[in-house]
């Protein structure tokens, strides 16, 4: 059985003003290793605009057929979202696949999705995609209907067979979108339980393979509860599509919930965005987020940048934010260290975990108090809640009762103030 050719070449147009040109194309090469595509030529070209027809002048069509020839390729990957008319002159000109840098990125979120509600984004993401490159081939196809009109009177066979799947690709994203809303509505119940229960979120956002799934199994490890909770990690881009939320139980027994959501890239397509924004609502409704950072990759102040546009997008710009700069071991620079909402770490080997717990609870835990108590000795029960529930730093009986150093929330301190002494 003859083996498919997934051989291809990349194509980039930078035009004036582009300083992360260079990068943008590597990142495209990692798009496509991620789509287990072999890159096996480079076309660019320095222009004004991109050419409304074909992308780029008719001299370097030329010779991107001719590299695609040689090189024995038979896909080209555009660096940006192609219209539905270039899409069509390209694969006329070149005689070849031709896919875009939005179609790459779907086709990994397809490949990668395992829950049911990640794979209806992304289906219903790829149909939205898909629905206006349909309609924009209407005119052509109209065409054979005679006359060279599109009229109704003289639909060709073609425009009939578009408008069918128009209205099928419409109908399908209806049925998706409604299934979805199902799934977002029993979320939305989880969350209220959450909330109900006062206990606090944090969710670690951040550029994709900036280490957000190494950082969580390194917490876990540390502060989580049972073994099997772990989420799937790799040095790969979107090796996470899932939102996984886990518990971590600090040293000092305060508790929050620490959420890992799908990672960002430079033009994320609107319509992943769209159709994660239920999933990535947690961002939103977060009371801290931790924003991971490569510090390894050279361009990260720029993936800092399209993190942070993205956050405004989903409407996550005012969310408390700390500044994790992961992989310093990678950087060769010190670590860890902290300055202001900025810390420098290393999630591979777990250098600097407890400092970014102690920032965490600095800013997570206002509603707690610390106080040293006399309980009763008729009230032992509210001896073992405090040591169950509570921070105890210090326990000593004396002739009253049983005295307590301990932090608390100022919830519980209040709720039980009637039945205890403070000291």
């Amino acid at each position: 059985m003859e083996q498919p050719n997934n051989k291809a070449v990349l194509v980039g147009v930078q035009l004036p003003g582009s300083p992360h040109f260079a990068s943008a194309m590597e990142e495209l090469g990692e798009l496509a290793d991620a789509c287990g595509i072999e890159v096996v030529g480079r076309i660019e070209q320095k222009a004004e605009r991109v050419n409304s027809a074909l992308y780029m002048g008719s001299g370097k069509i030329k010779e991107l057929a001719a590299l695609l020839q040689s090189a024995n390729a038979e896909i080209a990957i555009f660096n940006d979202e192609l219209s539905p008319s270039q899409i069509r002159n390209l694969e006329a000109e070149l005689d070849t696949r031709v896919i875009d840098r939005t179609i790459l990125i779907l086709d990994i979120f397809a490949e990668r999705a395992q829950t049911r509600e990640a794979k209806l984004q992304v289906e219903v993401a790829r149909l939205q995609y898909m629905l206006p490159r349909l309609v924009g081939l209407r005119e052509s196809l109209g065409r054979q209907g005679g006359n060279g009109g599109a009229g109704l009177k003289n639909r060709g066979s073609g425009e009939t067979k578009l408008e069918l799947d128009r209205r099928r690709v419409e109908d399908r994203i209806a049925a998706l979108q409604s299934d979805l809303e199902k799934l977002v509505s029993r979320r939305h119940v989880q969350r209220g339980q959450r909330r109900k229960n006062e206990v606090p979120v944090v969710c670690l956002v951040g550029y994709t393979n900036a280490g957000k799934s190494s950082l969580m199994n390194a917490m876990l490890r540390r502060y989580g509860s049972g073994a099997g909770k772990e989420v799937f990690e790799k040095n790969m881009l979107f090796a996470t599509l899932e939102t996984s939320v886990r518990g971590i139980e600090l040293p000092d027994r305060r508790s929050f919930l620490l959420a890992d959501t799908v990672g960002f890239v430079s033009r994320l397509p609107h319509h992943l965005v769209k159709a994660f924004r239920s999933t990535l609502e947690e961002v939103a409704d977060a009371d801290l987020l931790l924003h991971v950072v490569d510090l390894a990759n050279p361009e990260h102040e720029r993936q800092i940048e399209v993190t942070r546009e993205t956050l405004l997008e989903l409407g996550a710009g005012d969310v408390p934010t700390l500044l994790v700069y992961n992989k310093a071991d990678l950087a060769g620079v010190a670590y860890p260290r902290i300055e202001g909402d900025n810390i420098t770490l290393s999630a591979r080997d777990g250098a600097g975990l407890e400092e970014l717990s102690s920032l965490i609870g600095d800013r997570i835990f206002r509603d707690y108090m610390s106080c040293e108590i006399l309980i009763p000795y008729e009230q032992g029960k509210l001896v073992a809640y405090f040591n169950e529930h509570a921070h105890v730093e210090e326990q000593t009986h004396e002739e009253q009762g049983t005295r307590l150093r301990l932090t608390c929330r100022i919830a519980d301190y209040d709720k039980y103030a009637a039945e205890f002494v403070t000291l």
